[in-house]
């Protein structure tokens, strides 16, 4: 007699798409196991707490994204907003860490605004849109702060925010989880999920049912804003100052964040929890190349990092093509 599967591994079995998703979280688990193995303290109390505490920005960020890129749109605003949402948290932390956390996710949430705007009601793309914001939202940074550092209060609780613990756990940390937690149940089991999803399989399917497209995408892009925003709160409060020239490449790693999730890059396709192993797939290997500077055995540079994500982001989507390539096939 033949053996057969059990019905949800035949699933994933003949679901390309869940494979490339399973694969992100078996090279995440593949690289831990290889800094297990090779490096002293890689799992050292201070190294997992440091790596979440400073990858909470980024991966707060490659949540937004992921929301824009499954409605088939693109936010290149993302590391500018930071960059804003920082400079405005610094300013507003002398009245309190929620005045100050409220005023760079307000920031964010308010460009986030634009975005939306922009795309749906001018009906401008919004790689045009959202570039025009990162620029405008640099700008306004960099006025704000008269293109200097600006230092948080240090006579509240801002700080804490970005510095702290909570039950031996990053603050910063807490956030992120809070987020994607969040984020997996809008998509997964919430309707406005499935009318997102369905926005980015067809717009005008979409409209045909009945759905308000324009709301959907507004809502979305003020989400990746207000997101962004508070990635910038998380900034200034763990370094102790709003950046007004931070967020440089940001939206890069949020996009390859997304990709290596296996989220479609021409939209209806996307996972939260597969973002998130593709936000920390990548801090991981940076992570790993610095373990791997101090052994010196090699030395890159960050210049080198920035290759080698370049590099990642073309193999996925290289991966992703060759899916939907067998798809059509099938």
């Amino acid at each position: 007699m033949t053996a057969v599967a059990p019905a949800p591994a035949r699933r994933t079995l003949r679901n390309p798409r869940a494979m490339a998703r399973w694969g992100v979280v078996l090279a995440l688990v593949a690289l831990i196991l290889f800094g297990w193995a090779r490096y002293d303290n890689f799992l050292s109390e201070y190294n997992i707490l440091s790596f979440l505490r400073y990858n909470s920005m980024f991966a707060l960020i490659a949540l937004g994204m992921c929301f824009v890129i499954i409605t088939g749109g693109i936010d290149l605003s993302v590391g500018g907003v930071a960059a804003l949402g920082s400079v405005v948290a610094a300013y507003a932390s002398g009245y309190g860490l929620a005045a100050g956390v409220a005023a760079g996710t307000g920031a964010g949430l308010l460009a986030g605004l634009i975005n939306g705007l922009v795309v749906t009601r001018l009906k401008i793309a919004p790689f045009i849109a959202t570039l025009a914001m990162m620029l405008a939202a640099y700008g306004t940074a960099l006025l704000l702060a008269g293109n200097q550092s600006v230092s948080v209060s240090w006579d509240t609780a801002f700080i804490t925010f970005g510095q702290n613990d909570f039950l031996g756990f990053p603050i910063p940390a807490w956030v992120m989880l809070a987020a994607f937690v969040i984020g997996w149940v809008v998509l997964e089991h919430r309707p406005i999920g499935r009318r997102i999803l369905a926005v980015g399989g067809s717009e005008d399917a979409s409209r045909l049912m009945g759905l308000s497209v324009e709301t959907i995408l507004t809502g979305v892009y003020m989400a990746s804003g207000a997101l962004a925003g508070l990635a910038g709160v998380i900034l200034a409060a763990q370094f102790g100052a709003g950046q007004p020239t931070e967020g440089v490449g940001w939206e890069l790693f949020a996009i390859a964040s997304v990709v290596v999730g296996g989220t479609l890059l021409t939209g209806g396709v996307g996972s939260v929890a597969a973002t998130f192993a593709g936000a920390m797939l990548l801090a991981l290997l940076f992570n790993v190349l610095n373990f791997e500077n101090g052994k010196g055995w090699i030395s890159l540079s960050a210049y080198w990092q920035s290759v080698i994500r370049g590099a990642f982001l073309l193999l996925f989507v290289l991966i992703q093509a060759r899916i939907a390539t067998g798809e059509e096939d099938d």
